[in-house]
């Protein structure tokens, strides 16, 4: 990664798009403090992440950032409603069983709150992990080829639920993807190669 300068909005939608290698998971990490960089400073939330030691950046994740990727990576042993509430009881809210219900009405899912992810189809799992990014209302959502997984189908019904769901909580969306037309319903694209920003 070189020489990348970006600034995105509150509220904003941006595509990273890109060649396999180009760069675009690597930025997506740095962004959300996953990684830290070797120079430069990286802002979110108008926090300087480069400041903060990794438990720093873990609380700042846990109040400010929601994560959608391309394995849904939800927990086996918890439900679907477990799961999503997950988060929010970490997090101490006393609302997490009622907040976490109406995460998974919201992405059609309420009559699969007690099944575990083995139960799930993949579409589901993916709606799972969309209620649990958003259950705590973050200020940045990150997703990293959240229909990778997914039929064509399917990926298009997770693809307009992560755009409702954006547009409804007004989070900030950063969205990793190498399919042009997900890409183009983002306010604005990155273009990445060879770890720069060329566009």
């Amino acid at each position: 990664m070189r020489d990348v300068s970006i600034e995105i909005a509150a509220g904003e939608s941006v595509a990273i798009v890109g060649a396999s290698g180009a760069g675009k998971s690597t930025l997506l990490a740095l962004l959300a403090g996953l990684d830290t960089p070797t120079s430069g400073k990286v802002w979110l939330a108008g926090r300087d992440l480069t400041v903060l030691d990794e438990d720093g950046r873990a609380r700042l994740r846990a109040q400010r950032v929601g994560f959608v990727f391309q394995s849904f990576h939800l927990i086996p042993a918890l439900t679907a409603l477990e799961n999503v509430m997950l988060p929010l009881e970490l997090a101490g809210r006393p609302d997490a069983r009622s907040a976490a219900l109406a995460a998974l009405e919201r992405v059609g899912l309420r009559a699969r709150i007690g099944h575990y992810p083995r139960q799930l189809s993949g579409g589901e799992q993916q709606r799972v992990a969309l209620a649990r990014a958003f259950v705590g209302r973050p200020a940045v959502l990150f997703a990293d080829e959240p229909t990778g997984n997914l039929d064509t189908v399917t990926g298009e019904r997770v693809v307009e639920l992560l755009f409702e769901l954006n547009q409804h909580s007004l989070t900030t969306l950063i969205l990793v993807t190498h399919e042009r037309a997900i890409a183009a319903r983002c306010e604005r694209i990155l273009h990445m190669e060879a770890g720069r920003v060329v566009a």
